[in-house]
């Protein structure tokens, strides 16, 4: 395991190493490692503990996934100190164009339309874990412990005192949860998830092309569920391909040549021809969300606490916004000498984010079975509601300024 802060690097530490914080994060990930920083911004301590060595969060290799980041998640990561690391290899998303299958009707989305920012920008995945690696690395507030586990978390009505892997403990004023869909530290807790599959997965991969995209993002709903498509830096963007869960075992079988050209059959011709770059990932589809996001000494965030279908790329910026409320939460009773780990403090942040990802899940969800339905009175409402979002200037600015993540009670990072 080793231990990173902004002073030193040191080798494993003895089994009766102690630590201590405001708060402990499980989990250093995209979401909890931003967390640290934001929670830094404000003078709070953490310690974060990552399964992954910390050759793999280094790992320069592309490996063909990339997240959309909103306009106001791209805030948080430049109040926080993060921007400034990804900032050359983040593409820029100015458009956004929406079509529905066969049909001649599509939705063009301007960013210019509301502003001069751009919707948000694409961003592979490795250059954010290494910009959140290295920015941790500079804060005397976070010790980073990698790889460790929590092997044991007590949580009393005070504080939570967790034991490691091989030895080593920390104790905090509370825990918060970053370890994903699964999460071990949910389970333990008794939360409860609610959730469905979709019967649809995803496959994930990275294409070059003959022509630029000039920042256009494409979403093509298609019967399988939407093919979108995401500009990347250069004449290179992200696919996300919703297939029905039945075929994806034979489509991830073929060779490079007999996938590329299953693939083009969905991208088309109007970046010329394509060739893939990277690997091909695969992700069953599906819904969850924890029946409550506090419990005793502990908060989830992030995939630990709610998950979604893709369609509209808003997975991590969920997860962002929980990070920026969280960071808000424990400021506030931080400067009212309260503790921050109280059941009081625990439940502003329940109240903040359960309404805003009800919804989000909920219109995912909605959209996800609107668009893969090819029954022909669900398509020609579709068409109709594309026509009438074209036609109605503030119904298509609301849309916008979803697509920016400026809608709702924004946290004061996420403010600009």
């Amino acid at each position: 395991m080793t231990q990173t802060t902004a002073a030193a690097t040191a080798p494993r530490r003895q089994p009766e190493a102690l630590w201590s914080a405001d708060v402990l994060i499980i989990g250093g990930g995209l979401v909890g490692g931003t967390l640290a920083a934001a929670l830094a911004h404000f003078g709070l301590s953490s310690v974060v503990v990552e399964a992954s060595r910390p050759a793999a969060l280094l790992e320069a290799r592309f490996d063909g996934r990339a997240s959309a980041i909103s306009l106001t998640s791209r805030r948080l990561l430049e109040a926080v100190g993060l921007w400034q690391w990804v900032e050359d290899e983040a593409a820029p998303m100015l458009d956004i164009r929406v079509s529905d299958g066969r049909s001649p009707l599509f939705l063009h989305f301007a960013h210019d339309e509301v502003g001069d920012a751009p919707f948000g920008h694409m961003l592979e995945n490795r250059y954010l874990r290494r910009a959140i690696f290295h920015r941790l690395g500079q804060l005397p507030e976070v010790t980073l412990l990698a790889p460790a586990r929590v092997a044991r978390l007590e949580r009393s009505d005070t504080a939570v005192d967790a034991s490691l892997a091989g030895g080593g403990r920390v104790r905090a004023q509370l825990a918060i949860a970053c370890d994903g869909r699964a999460s071990p530290t949910r389970e333990e807790a008794g939360i409860r998830v609610t959730g469905w599959r979709y019967g649809q997965t995803a496959i994930v991969c990275t294409v070059e092309h003959e022509k630029p995209h000039h920042s256009v993002a494409h979403e093509h709903f298609l019967p399988s569920g939407p093919f979108a498509i995401l500009p990347l830096k250069g004449n290179r963007s992200s696919i996300v391909w919703t297939e029905r869960e039945a075929l994806v075992p034979a489509i991830m079988a073929l060779d490079d040549a007999g996938f590329t050209e299953e693939l083009g059959r969905r991208f088309g011709t109007f970046l010329g021809a394509i060739t893939l770059i990277g690997p091909r990932w695969a992700y069953p589809l599906s819904l969850q969300y924890a029946d409550r996001v506090v419990d005793r000494r502990l908060a989830l965030a992030g995939d630990s606490a709610h998950g979604m279908h893709p369609i509209a790329g808003q997975g991590l910026n969920m997860g962002l916004r929980d990070v920026a409320a969280l960071a808000d939460v424990f400021a506030d009773a931080k400067a009212a000498g309260r503790d921050f780990g109280e059941r009081r403090v625990l439940a502003r942040y329940e109240r903040w984010r359960r309404f805003d990802n009800t919804m989000m899940l909920a219109a995912t969800d909605g959209l996800n079975r609107l668009f893969s339905n090819d029954i022909a009175p669900v398509r020609l409402a579709r068409d109709l509601g594309l026509a009438a979002v074209n036609r109605v200037p503030a119904l298509k600015r609301l849309f916008m300024r979803h697509a920016m993540g400026l809608l709702g009670d924004l946290p004061s990072l996420m403010r600009g």
